[in-house]
């Protein structure tokens, strides 16, 4: 039986990461998960620094991600790491990930999971070939709501799916960004970010998040990218037409030049009967809409909601949970399904609920189809993977 939390080591978010913390907090609010080691920045002197700022253990504070794979496979089963949480620039994602799994390690990674198409295909064979688990964060498929929507489409409740729309604007790139803004440098820069800007860095959320909820996938896109910020080398708004493969119609929008826009996703999923309508911005909600009834109105936490949403729930309803608790779930159900498959049980759906290899191999393949698409001059492109 295991015994004790899930042991977790960290590959980047060190000191100024804005990622990486969030990382921590969400994997430590359900108490089922702790940071045990570290290689917290590329800048030596930054690692040490910040692994002491988490109290990490002196002799668990590591100057790089090899040195700290190495050193966590060499010790005892009790006291090594039982996965890594990779939270780094894209470029810095297949290789830690992959060595990773070569050591017998899980691993946890931010989206998009690498650099390229074919780095995520090795990767996801990799995770087959040694049996263990890679999980993507993406974080919006972990709202009790998002998972009701779900639930509710899958259901039939509201007839064969017809229409996906969906979109994320920002506003944070509408302007150059100073030099010293790190954030935006990385994501602007083709050798860290690879082949797209805003529709690897957003557009792959909203995407995910059609697919998910709607339970099809993306079969044909029509992408038209664009960088708005002279200067910029990469894409920094989009529009693509999407067909699905039930036959379905859809739009997606993704832009970091939308001024005034904070972190605007939203979709919408209509069926024969009805649709439904989700606002990242007030994630407590869900409408519902009905042909031929009045609209209703879902809100987290209430016992009409399915087993799925209330297992993702944490609190009654009236009390607002978001992005903290949304990233947490992962998390969680994550670090429950390690627990299971240590005592030699059969994970529940419930936990095996988060986003896996297979999802960031078609994260990739967005990203890549709908450059594709952009640049070519066919109106519509088949979607390859």
């Amino acid at each position: 039986m295991a015994t004790g939390k899930i042991r977790m080591g960290m590959i980047g978010g060190g000191k100024g990461a804005f990622i990486g913390a969030v990382h921590r907090m969400a994997a430590n609010l359900d108490g089922l998960i702790e940071l045990s080691c570290g290689a917290l920045s590329s800048n030596p002197e930054n690692a040490i620094t910040s692994g002491k700022e988490l109290f990490l253990p002196e002799d668990r504070i590591y100057t790089n991600y090899k040195e700290m794979i190495t050193a966590e496979s060499k010790l005892p089963e009790s006291e090594r790491m039982h996965f890594v949480s990779i939270v780094t620039p894209n470029n810095v994602h297949f290789e830690p990930a992959m060595l990773a799994l070569e050591n017998g390690f899980h691993v946890v990674i931010d989206k998009p999971i690498t650099l390229t198409l074919a780095e995520a295909k090795a990767l996801k064979e990799k995770a087959a070939e040694t049996g263990l688990f890679v999980c993507l964060t993406h974080t919006y498929s972990g709202y009790p709501l998002v998972k009701q929507a779900k639930q509710m489409v899958k259901d039939g409740t509201f007839g064969n799916i017809r229409k996906v729309c969906v979109e994320y604007p920002q506003g944070w790139l509408s302007l150059p960004a100073p030099a010293d803004n790190k954030q935006a440098a990385w994501r602007a820069d083709p050798k860290k970010s690879g082949i797209s800007g805003c529709m690897a860095d957003v557009g792959t959320h909203a995407a995910h998040l059609a697919e998910y909820i709607s339970g099809l996938q993306i079969d044909k896109i029509c992408a038209d990218l664009n960088c708005v910020v002279d200067g910029r080398a990469l894409d920094d708004d989009g529009n693509v037409l999407l067909k699905f493969n039930n036959g379905a119609n859809g739009t997606l929008m993704a832009s970091q030049i939308a001024a005034g826009e904070e972190n605007a996703l939203k979709i919408k999923i209509y069926g024969e009967k009805g649709g439904l309508e989700w606002h990242q911005a007030e994630p407590n909600t869900l409408l519902i809409k009905w042909l031929d009834q009045p609209m209703q109105v879902y809100k987290t936490g209430n016992t009409y909601l399915s087993a799925i949403a209330k297992f993702n729930t944490r609190t009654p309803s009236g009390h607002p949970e978001g992005y903290l608790e949304a990233f947490a779930n992962i998390y969680k159900n994550f670090a429950l399904t390690l627990t299971a498959k240590q005592n030699g049980e059969q994970p529940s759906a419930e936990m095996l609920d988060f986003p896996n290899a297979e999802d960031g191999v078609r994260g990739m393949a967005f990203i890549e189809n709908v450059v594709a698409s952009s640049k070519s001059d066919q109106k519509w492109y088949d979607f390859k993977i």
